[in-house]
């Protein structure tokens, strides 16, 4: 057997495969380290850099910033997949990890709203589009790299190591909060110790740039360029076609937008949904969170093993139909494991909202000027959505001064119309009278103002946490490998990194920040639920009857 540097060759092969499936696989957690701290984050974030809007739509404000980063993902799917079927995967992506790493240590150097007023949010917003470029191009890379490694009945296993970085990635995320928090305290982080894990990743910059500048070529890249069929113009092959176009179209309405909404929901969404509307303390939600992570995250490679044997449909659908069928009972069961006191409160004392529909706003302005004072509806709707309290909406007759209901208490929302001074010292005072009263008729009835620590059933949180995080798993672990297979080696990185990120950058992206306005906009806490329910239900339906199985396919033409 020919032997190098004393190295058997089938031995050398194997480390090489370990090399191409580490290095793509922990540069790529970096970069989802970088993306994710913000969401991580974005409770203070809005504190500190959306702090000129009333409470609500800071918080919002922050989800869509975060969700800013989404919104450019295709582009940079387009720019950087263009780049990658011309000049090389490796090089692509050692350019996307720089990019992404610089503006998120940048992030922890951003002075506050306090400090530089508007000029906060906007330069905020523009490194969020600054990474989302960047992490539009790593993804394809990266999954097309070791796609391309793999052996062919192996690759729903190599690439499942990708699929686990993003989930590695929020664990990295978690852990280096966690810690900063516990080293400093709560007041402190809050103050500026979120910063630390931001300047952090500079240090994780500089090792995952070396440890890239290992790898060699792609082989199907090199071969592709010693015969000549590179692609000349990717985007017009990939797009410009009618069959590969539609191609794109079914990967993403038949597999991504459901993969998506199923990721973003359960590992997201029930995060923002603990801490926000369940009002957990961030400390509990993130530690319960990076257990059920952690117990979860082994899955991805098993679902991308299975796949290998049964096929990558049949897992990813099956995953979309679970998660329809189950969200709206596992975020219930959530409410009364981490909040048995709301759940309760709900049950006995159910609250309503009786008021004229013309006066009432939609819970959610994006100009910021609206502070929801001008009526007692927006008022009453206001202050309930600040609370975290879910309500009813009963229609009341016009002219109606809107009366908020807690169980058999009602309290009338303070009415500016009827007030003869109009004053804004005036309005202050009849507007802190009304919540001071609703405040006392919520406690009355049992609304907790937080979870309360010692009455979580925190095995019970972690049990459904990760049943959410196994349907991620399922929907994400075999995804790479099908998206691979799906495409052509010519027009790959391209033509996989769009559907990628447009699933997943615009409706899984967008989620949060929808979600939780549907949630504004109706006073039901599950209301956001519908999203990705019927966001699933449609790639379980497309999928079925027009998305090929591709688990067999040669990928090197």
């Amino acid at each position: 057997m020919a032997e190098t540097a004393g190295i058997p060759e089938h031995h050398q092969a194997t480390q090489n495969e370990k090399l191409v499936i580490a290095a793509s696989s922990l540069g790529t957690v970096f970069e989802w380290y970088d993306f994710y701290l913000y969401g991580l984050l974005a409770t203070i974030i809005s504190a500190k850099f959306f702090s000129g809007v009333n409470e609500t739509t800071a918080f919002i404000f922050a989800l869509a910033a975060f969700a800013a980063g989404f919104a450019v993902r295709p582009f940079g799917a387009l720019f950087f997949g263009r780049i990658g079927d011309l000049v090389g995967r490796k090089n692509t992506f050692l350019v996307t990890m720089a990019i992404m790493g610089l503006s998120t240590f940048t992030v922890g150097l951003l002075p506050s709203y306090a400090s530089i007023g508007v000029a906060a949010p906007v330069i905020l917003v523009a490194l969020r589009l600054a990474q989302g470029l960047a992490l539009g191009g790593e993804y394809g890379g990266a999954a097309t790299y070791v796609a391309e490694h793999a052996p062919n009945n192996k690759r729903g296993l190599y690439t499942s190591w990708i699929q686990t970085t993003a989930t590695l990635g929020l664990f990295a995320a978690l852990l280096v909060v966690i810690g900063t928090r516990w080293i400093i305290g709560e007041a402190a982080f809050a103050d500026w110790g979120w910063r630390v894990p931001f300047l952090i990743s500079i240090v994780l910059l500089g090792v995952s740039m070396w440890i890239r500048l290992q790898l060699n070529e792609s082989p199907v890249f090199k071969k592709m360029k010693e015969e000549g069929t590179t692609s000349k113009a990717p985007l017009t092959e990939a797009f410009g076609r009618w069959p590969n176009l539609r191609l794109v179209l079914i990967a993403l309405f038949g597999a991504v937008v459901g993969q998506a909404v199923v990721w973003y929901t359960g590992q997201f969404y029930a995060l923002f949904f603990l801490e926000k509307t369940l009002k957990v303390d961030g400390w509990t939600t993130n530690i319960l969170i990076a257990i059920a992570l952690a117990i979860g995250t082994p899955f991805f490679v098993f679902f991308g093993w299975l796949s290998d044997k049964i096929g990558r449909k049949p897992i990813i659908l099956t995953g979309c139909a679970i998660a329809a069928a189950s969200y709206f009972p596992l975020f219930g069961l959530l409410t009364e494991a981490a909040n048995p006191a709301l759940a309760h409160a709900q049950r006995t004392a159910p609250v309503s909202v009786t008021a004229d529909p013309a006066e009432c706003s939609f819970q959610f302005d994006p100009i910021g000027g609206n502070k929801f004072d001008r009526s007692s509806c927006d008022i009453a709707k206001a202050f309930l959505a600040k609370q975290g309290v879910a309500y009813r909406n009963i229609e009341a007759p016009a002219g109606t001064s809107a009366v908020v209901q807690v169980g058999a208490r009602q309290v009338p929302a303070y009415d500016p119309r009827k007030d003869p001074l109009k004053e804004s010292a005036v309005l202050a005072v009849g507007i802190a009278d009304f919540q001071d009263s609703a405040k006392a008729a919520l406690a009355e009835a049992g609304y907790p103002a937080k979870a309360d620590p010692a009455r979580i059933n925190q095995p019970l949180v972690v049990a459904v946490l990760t049943a959410l995080v196994l349907l991620v798993t399922m929907v994400y672990g075999p995804i790479a490998a099908m998206l691979v297979e799906l495409f052509p080696s010519r027009i790959r990185y391209t033509s996989m990194s769009l559907p990628y990120h447009i699933g997943n950058g615009w409706f899984g992206g967008f989620l949060p920040a929808t979600a939780f306005a549907m949630v504004a906009a109706t006073g039901d806490i599950y209301y956001g639920l519908w999203y990705p329910v019927v966001a699933a239900l449609v790639t379980l339906v497309l999928g079925l009857f027009l998305l090929p199985e591709t688990y067999k396919r040669s990928i090197d033409d």
